[in-house]
């Protein structure tokens, strides 16, 4: 006979085991004699048995992750955060940043999710970013965002089960245009800001998804009344490379800073060190014309930098045709041949 102290004692042993059982699914390996219990009931109907398999990991989410504090607003140390999908793996893997569009005056990290995700399915850490935007900032800032998030993932690469030999960058729209800004100037500290410097923010490919170029051209190929718009002081790409009279900016169009727009330009950096890219762009895009696509291409092309683009037919500017197997492959395949071949 069992005292009532070791009868509570065995029963608390076995709901913890029963718990452990429970938690996870698989935090203890058991032999299971499967509808055992059920086999001999009268009518008993049975069952379809399939076999699985173990192809799409685990995804876990680091989100408000802290990668720098830089002066914004009048405020010394505003925090730029991104938000981690991290695949569950016994060893390290490639990662990605993804910089969201947002028209150069908005930066959402919570945007793209699919593509995210299938990413991280395909074994991706992929880490989506804030950065600063205009008009409150201006070209170099956003681009030194950008790279302080890369370095910032070398730096802690242990943590997030990184290599930091392998990492890439993908965004679409304004976030493609930053990330065809890193690619080509990878290779160099120009653009290098901030902490873990140490670590570099070289990639090793990168994705540009219906992106800009040449910001003094980007209402080519529309009418002259959206050319017209393009060319005011009030177009964002404007503000971004001028900024806003009121947060220490200078007035006018982008083509009254032909120096500055030059200095924007992902052109003017391509080297023998500028990272292999993939360029999208939509046939039906009415916001970003696709020839600034084709003018990173073909300079691209002409250094021997390799390089593919592709042009969506009856895709817009974002929207349904961006989350398609077709294209979401496409995407895969590149990164796959630079950062797992």
């Amino acid at each position: 006979m069992f005292s009532h102290s070791q009868k509570s004692k065995k029963q608390l042993i076995a709901l913890a085991l029963t718990g452990l059982v429970w938690i996870g699914g698989n935090a203890m390996a058991m032999n299971v004699n499967v509808d055992s219990a059920t086999k001999d009931m009268p009518g008993k109907v049975e069952s379809t048995k399939i076999s699985v398999p173990l192809k799409t990991p685990v995804i876990n989410q680091i989100s408000d992750v802290v990668y720098e504090q830089v002066p914004m607003r009048g405020y010394p140390n505003v925090a730029m955060k991104m938000d981690i999908l991290q695949p569950k793996s016994e060893k390290k893997l490639p990662a990605i940043v993804y910089v969201t569009g947002g028209g150069f005056i908005n930066a959402n990290k919570d945007n793209g999710i699919q593509l995210r995700m299938h990413l991280a399915e395909a074994g991706y850490v992929v880490a989506s970013i804030q950065y600063r935007v205009a008009p409150t900032a201006r070209f170099p800032e956003p681009l030194e965002d950008v790279k302080s998030s890369i370095r910032y993932l070398k730096a802690h690469a242990d943590q997030f089960g990184i290599d930091p030999e392998r990492v890439g960058i993908i965004g679409g729209s304004a976030g493609g245009y930053l990330s065809a800004m890193a690619a080509t100037t990878s290779g160099t500290t120009t653009f290098d800001k901030g902490d873990n410097l140490q670590t570099g923010s070289n990639v090793k490919a990168a994705v540009d998804l219906y992106g800009l170029s040449d910001l003094t051209r980007i209402g080519d190929d529309y009418s002259d009344v959206v050319k017209e718009a393009h060319q005011s002081a009030g177009a964002t790409e404007a503000l971004w490379v001028n900024g806003s009279a009121v947060f220490g900016g200078k007035d006018g169009g982008i083509l009254a800073n032909p120096e500055g727009a030059k200095k924007a330009n992902p052109i003017t950096y391509i080297s023998q060190t500028s990272a292999p890219m993939l360029l999208m762009h939509g046939t039906n895009d009415t916001i970003v014309s696709p020839s600034q696509t084709d003018l990173l291409f073909q300079a691209l092309q002409k250094h021997n930098i390799p390089s593919k683009r592709y042009l969506v037919e009856g895709a817009a500017h974002g929207g349904i045709y961006w989350n398609q197997e077709e294209v979401l492959h496409i995407i895969t395949d590149f990164f796959d041949s630079y950062l797992k071949g």
